[in-house]
């Protein structure tokens, strides 16, 4: 578990910010000094920019083994670790190792159960398996008081959610959305609640079965122009599709009536052949704006983007247990540094690239003067100097 600051309590829980590793504030406003970055700032760096999560907060126990053990079988690990995990648990701790200032909002009880999770890592075929038991009593808006809602939102730049305490992150969601905070929304899968989320939305990272389990459409690119029909409210989309990278539908708001209209099926097709699968580093292929038609759908104007993920050689990959929540992570401190889209989705795919070559949700994260990623950082600071 990260570092922790209680807001508030009862008899059976504790309400929490998160702190993560050289970065804390709590709602008391105190402050622990944190390392000097190497990497100067510009009036674009997005340094220590305050980013408030709603969500899932676990403990993690993480066991390696030589291979997935059949049904009644005995097997030893060979390993295990044990640290912090949960959705927006992990992307703070992303945010917090990039420079940025996450607070938390989440529930840890005293009485009743802390949420944790049991993942098995096969080293076999570097796959993980998760058994997650949620917390208990579940956290409710009548728990988290008015003033500190307020706080946790003082000075907040950005707002996440990862769909876990639905009723509680829809009062969060409205307070962030009535002091202009945009928001970003984790549809891992359809949860209750998560529906009045996605309403408030600007922006929306999904796993890859959910835009056609959400949408019912038959492909993934019908699936995305839907979302966007569906949610008028969102500025992008994007579907991670692990180690086959992702795909981004970006609206367009200012396509004109000359505008090309092209199905979206074929126009995703057009970029797939464009990839170049003998770099292994990630990269990024966008479409000009077009009025995208999904056919029995609906057309939306807008940009798409392949991108794709890091090779990773077979002996460096250990775990891609929270790949996804680095990738957000990644994506949001993207949006706060005004990233192009190109660069996001290639930032975005190296910061989780680089915590898969470690155990468990949280290790492997990078530091923002990893030489993985700082090149981006730099980039971007020269470009606006």
């Amino acid at each position: 578990m990260p570092n922790l600051c209680t807001v508030s309590s009862n008899a059976s829980s504790n309400f929490i910010f998160g702190v993560q590793p050289h970065n804390f504030y709590n709602v008391f406003g105190s402050r622990r000094t944190r390392p000097r970055c190497r990497v100067s700032m510009s009036s674009s760096d997005p340094q220590n920019a305050v980013v408030v999560g709603c969500g899932s907060v676990t403990m993690d126990f993480l066991a390696t083994v030589a291979a997935y053990p059949k049904p009644d079988d005995k097997i030893r690990s060979t390993s295990l670790k044990v640290q912090g995990g949960g959705n927006v648990g992990n992307a703070l701790t992303c945010l917090a190792r990039l420079g940025l200032n996450p607070r938390l909002i989440s529930k840890v009880s005293k009485e009743g159960t802390s949420p944790f999770t049991y993942i098995i890592v096969d080293n076999q075929t570097k796959t993980r398996t998760c058994i997650h038991t949620a917390g208990y009593p579940p956290m409710i808006p009548d728990e988290l008081s008015k003033s500190s809602l307020l706080s946790a939102l003082d000075g907040a730049k950005f707002a996440y959610f990862d769909g876990r305490l639905p009723d509680t992150a829809l009062v969060v969601a409205q307070e962030a959305v009535r002091k202009n905070i945009p928001i970003l929304i984790d549809a891992e899968r359809p949860r209750e609640g998560l529906d009045d989320l996605l309403k408030l939305a600007d922006y929306v990272v999904c796993s890859a079965k959910f835009p056609a389990s959400w949408t019912k459409a038959s492909t993934v690119p019908q699936a995305l122009v839907s979302m966007l029909l569906r949610l008028p409210n969102i500025k992008f989309v994007i579907v991670t599709l692990g180690k086959d990278g992702c795909i981004m539908l970006e609206r367009s708001v200012d396509a004109g009536p000359s505008t090309e209209e092209v199905d979206v099926d074929s126009l995703l097709e057009s970029l797939e052949i464009k990839r170049d699968k003998s770099v292994s580093i990630p990269t990024c292929i966008s479409s000009s704006v077009a009025k995208l038609k999904a056919e029995g759908i609906g057309t939306v104007s807008g940009k798409l983007y392949v991108g794709t993920a890091e090779s990773i050689p077979p002996s460096e990959l250990v775990d891609t247990t929270g790949a996804g929540d680095a990738f957000i992570g990644a994506v949001i401190y993207a949006i706060c540094a005004k990233f192009t889209p190109e660069t996001m989705l290639s930032f975005a795919a190296n910061v989780a690239g680089a915590k898969c070559r470690d155990l468990g949700a949280r290790s492997g994260l990078p530091y923002r003067a990893d030489p993985r990623i700082a090149s981006f950082v730099l980039e971007k600071l020269s470009s606006s100097a």
